[in-house]
């Protein structure tokens, strides 16, 4: 089992950068991929980027494509989503979430375990 812990988020302005971490915990969570999504009020919850188990394969929504990056330290049981450029329409609030198999998929079913979110509030 994993426990997921999402911290970062904030009230910034458009342009500005702001990292997001998600800590896990379990003695296997090396083992497993991790995504981003995020969910704005009164949307769908929605894929925003996913890492494998390695950190050698990374996928994104198009949205953030060039602008968002994600990556782990294992040895920290940390992953990050450095946000750059960010956009008034990137406000949301951001989950991270884990997957058991394989590199993880774009939906939320294809993950197990969700930390509790973290808002990310940008205005223009």
């Amino acid at each position: 089992q994993v426990q997921l812990v999402e911290t970062g988020g904030g009230l910034v302005q458009a342009g500005i950068s702001l990292r997001l971490s998600c800590a896990g915990s379990g003695r296997t969570f090396r083992s497993y991929a991790i995504a981003w999504f995020r969910q704005a009020p009164g949307t769908e919850r929605e894929f925003v980027a996913k890492i494998n188990w390695s950190g050698s394969r990374a996928g994104y929504a198009d949205s953030v494509q060039g602008r968002f990056t994600v990556s782990r330290d294992n040895t920290k049981q940390t992953v990050y989503l450095q946000m750059n450029s960010l956009k008034p329409e990137d406000t949301a609030v951001y989950y991270c979430a884990a997957a058991g198999v394989g590199y993880g998929g774009t939906s939320t079913a294809d993950y197990d375990y969700w930390g509790q979110g973290t808002q990310v509030t940008v205005s223009s």
